[in-house]
């Protein structure tokens, strides 16, 4: 009942300060002086709203308006140069003069259209500020990703409302991400995708990110959690998050940008990017290096690559290249309650330091968009991609009795004295290593049609996917080995089929309703060819099983615009994901009774612009679990892999966004002062009889599910290019486990994760004649020691205070 009391008094304040808005909208104008105003169109004389209109060399700017109109206020006399820019157009400059403050009215026409990189967005590019989604949504642009200048991705996810992300090493290259309560353990229930391409291991039978996209790299992120989900899958619970990278410009540009800090820290980026006649290209190089940031070294290579072929006036292919390669010395092994309780000396130590991962991926992606008029569309992206997983595990024992096993190398770690407070380590090795490969083709058909006079957007589509995994375990007789015994070997296959329509009707020129179904095949194979089998030993055989699972996942939305500045949305959709094919099909191939991961999701919001400095946005959502999927594989601390079926759980609560543009309400004219916080109230439990340990857990809260979360940033910046943003992270207390226990375990594994707080504050100077960007910034800022996991197997430490230094050159 209390999420439901914040999400009414969050609704209730919401209405209250439209109001309030509405009533001072005439004092703020009372206060200023209009110095520019006008319109924005197209060169078929349409109108743009939200083309951004920046003074350069000055903090002054605005966005049009929904009727592509815009005022600028309080600027002095001289001559100034305005730049013009939106999603889909080439940018363009015009120089005005201000002369005794009068008002210049410009109408500012783009150029021509330029030619578009063919992709796959989850928000349509009008839709960027979120006038007509039918969900929460959240876009992070690649200057508030330049602003975070984030050591990991995890603080830019963190950016959006409802988006928990459980640190895991510090650095994000394996991201955890839950949303709306979600288990955040390797990111299952999230879809994520890199320019509309899955990036999993394999989207269907293993979803796991133990690869992610590198956030240096990224031109923007999105994030959808409403029914147009359904356009994308398998996953529909959670959300879907997209990485975009930079498109080729329409003329030269580039930039390199080195940083370094503490532990070794290193890391170059170079970008290019250039249009010569019909060919475009952008190229982006990342090399990311530590020695020691908190317990982990790491060494990664990412190259990226895309070409835009402008073939005809009707038609573009885009062409995407991806290289990477990662080495650190990752490890599921994490420090013991004992160890954390006696300080920080402790906290990252390297308990195994032979582990090592190994991650190289390469892919290579299609897009090509045909337009049969300008009514009809032809979107398609065919892909592959195969990602080789190498990983190195000493093998370790912790046991009550504190008895060391037969194979003890001589190093223990923690306290023998306490029952369980022992780690072992074990003179052997476990070699876990993959290789899949993935490969899809996806047309989507784009319709503009009118019915009775009414406007109808239609997506029609389909997905043809296949992907293989190989998998094998060598079990070293040395620690830090990467020969010995085979003892497992399979292959597991599937093939995929998804196919999806959705129709958005104008209702009216402020009524949108949103309508899809979508339809998922998947059909799956287990190949074992060699196991231990209890009481016999390793041996190879022949075990094939597969099965066959079909679903149809429906959804509705709609959007309303009672005014200009208020938007009322919500949604009811299917949530779905499938099972892991090694989790349905057993290791002896018997094919079990696991079902798929289902829900049904309602959320109801709004977002708002009552007055020009302030927007808001709430969104009430519940997630209501007929068969909610818990991990108990070893990256979520379980005893092995696999899942169960965890029966009915409820996700309900409220997520929150508040931006106010402090500067315009008190009228700064050369610093620009902006305040957001967004924050998150959410209540996820277990909401039928289930019985563990003989413990009936209705009504316990889901693992690592806070009951809430909070990102509040606060930016400062002047004309002369100087800049500061303080960042806080705030996360409530969380449970690791079913039972919801609260006194912590002798491993680590089990027990309440308290509250914490992380501040993170960057000062930056740009000297816009040297093209150049300085930066210094200061990661956990008042050095706090937090638990932030207990996962994979013990307690993870957060990253304490790490300052690192930036320069960023472009032409």
């Amino acid at each position: 009942m209390k999420v439901f009391r914040n999400s009414l008094m969050i609704w209730v304040l919401s209405i209250i300060l439209i109001g309030q808005g509405y009533a001072v909208i005439g004092e703020n104008k009372d206060g200023k002086s209009l110095t520019m105003s006008g319109q924005v169109k197209s060169p078929e004389g349409e109108i743009i709203p939200f083309a951004n209109i920046l003074v350069l060399g000055t903090v002054k700017g605005a966005f049009t308006n929904l009727d592509g109109t815009f005022e600028i206020y309080d600027l002095e006399d001289g001559e100034y140069t305005i730049k013009v820019s939106a999603v889909g157009y080439k940018s363009f400059t015009r120089t005005i003069q201000v002369k005794k403050g009068t008002v210049h009215e410009l109408d500012l026409v783009f150029e021509e259209r330029g030619v578009e990189m063919p992709q796959v967005t989850i928000i349509a590019s009008k839709d960027r500020v979120f006038s007509r989604v039918p969900g929460s949504v959240t876009y992070l642009d690649a200057k508030e990703i330049q602003a975070v200048n984030p050591l990991s991705g995890n603080e830019v996810l963190r950016r959006s409302p409802g988006v928990h992300v459980v640190d895991e090493e510090g650095l994000g290259m394996r991201v955890n991400i839950g949303i709306r309560g979600l288990d955040p353990d390797r990111s299952r229930s999230v879809l994520v995708l890199e320019d509309g391409i899955p990036v999993a291991l394999a989207p269907y039978g293993e979803p796991e990110m133990y690869y992610t996209p590198v956030m240096d790299r990224m031109s923007g992120v999105e994030i959808l959690k409403g029914s147009g989900q359904i356009l994308f899958g398998p996953q529909t619970i959670g959300g879907v998050i997209n990485y975009i990278t930079a498109n080729p410009p329409q003329e030269e540009e580039g930039s390199i940008y080195v940083q370094g800090g503490q532990g070794g820290l290193f890391s170059a980026l170079m970008n290019y990017g250039n249009t010569f006649g019909n060919t475009g290209i952008q190229a982006s190089l990342l090399r990311k290096r530590a020695d020691n940031i908190g317990p982990t070294e790491f060494d990664i290579t990412d190259f990226n690559t895309k070409f835009l072929f402008n073939l005809n006036e009707k038609s573009e292919l885009g062409m995407k290249l991806g290289i990477y390669n990662e080495s650190s010395n990752a490890t599921y092994i994490g420090i013991n309650q004992v160890m954390f309780d006696r300080g920080s000396s402790e906290d990252f130590v390297r308990l195994a330091p032979d582990d090592r991962l190994d991650v190289r991926r390469y892919s290579l992606s299609f897009s090509h968009k045909y337009r049969f008029n300008k009514n009809v569309r032809l979107n398609t992206i065919a892909y592959g991609y195969t990602t080789t997983r190498n990983w190195s595990r000493q093998d370790f024992n912790v046991n009550n009795a504190n008895t060391p096993p037969s194979n003890w190398t001589g190093v223990v770690w923690g306290d023998v004295e306490i029952p369980g407070g022992a780690i072992f380590m074990r003179n052997s090795t476990g070699n876990r290593d993959r290789q899949f490969e993935v490969a899809g083709i996806e047309p989507r058909l784009e319709v503009d049609y009118k019915v009775l006079d009414l406007k109808n957007e239609l997506i029609i589509g389909a997905r043809y996917l296949y992907e293989r995994a190989f998998e094998q375990r060598v079990n070293g007789t040395r620690a830090g080995v990467k020969s010995g015994d085979l003892v497992e070997d399979e292959v597991r296959t599937g093939y995929a089929l998804a196919a999806y329509i959705q129709n958005k009707i104008n209702v009216s020129s402020n009524l949108d309703l949103n309508a899809g179904l979508r339809f998922e095949n998947f059909d799956y194979e287990r190949d074992i060819r060699r196991r231990s089998f209890p009481g016999v030993g390793v041996r190879d055989t022949v075990l094939v099983s597969g099965n066959e699972i079909n679903t149809l996942i429906p959804g509705i939305g709609f959007n309303y615009r009672p005014m200009q500045t208020l938007n009322v949305f919500g949604g009811i959709h299917k949530g779905y994901a499938p099972p892991r094919t090694k989790d349905a099909i057993t290791s002896l191939g018997d094919v079990l009774d696991l079902e798929a991961e289902q829900s049904v999701n309602y959320e109801l919001g709004l977002r708002a612009e009552p007055v020009k400095w302030l927007f808001l946005e709430a969104t009430s959502f519940v997630m209501n679990f007929s068969n909610q999927i818990i991990p108990v594989s070893e990256s979520s601390g379980g005893i092995g892999f696999g899942l169960v079926n965890g029966g009915a759980t409820l996700n309900r609560g409220v997520e929150t966004a508040l931006v106010m543009d402090l500067s315009h309400l008190f009228g700064f004219n050369k610093t620009r002062l902006v305040y957001d916080v967004n924050a998150t109230f959410l209540r996820a439990t277990f909401s039928e009889d289930r019985f563990q340990n003989d413990v009936n857990i209705k009504g316990n809260r889901t693992p690592y599910a806070p009951d809430w979360f909070i990102n509040s940033a606060l930016t400062f910046e002047t004309s002369s290019g100087l800049g500061l943003r303080l960042v806080g992270n705030f996360i409530g207390k969380q449970f690791s486990d079913e039972l919801n226990t609260i006194e912590p375990s002798a491993d680590g594994r089990i027990g309440i994760i308290p509250a914490y707080k992380v501040f993170d504050a960057m000062v930056f100077y740009r000297i816009q004649k040297w093209n150049s960007r300085f930066n210094l910034s200061i990661k956990n800022l008042t050095d706090e020691r937090y638990i932030s996991s207990r996962r994979p197997q013990g307690i993870r430490v957060g990253i304490p205070r790490l300052i690192t230094v930036g320069y960023q050159f472009t032409f």
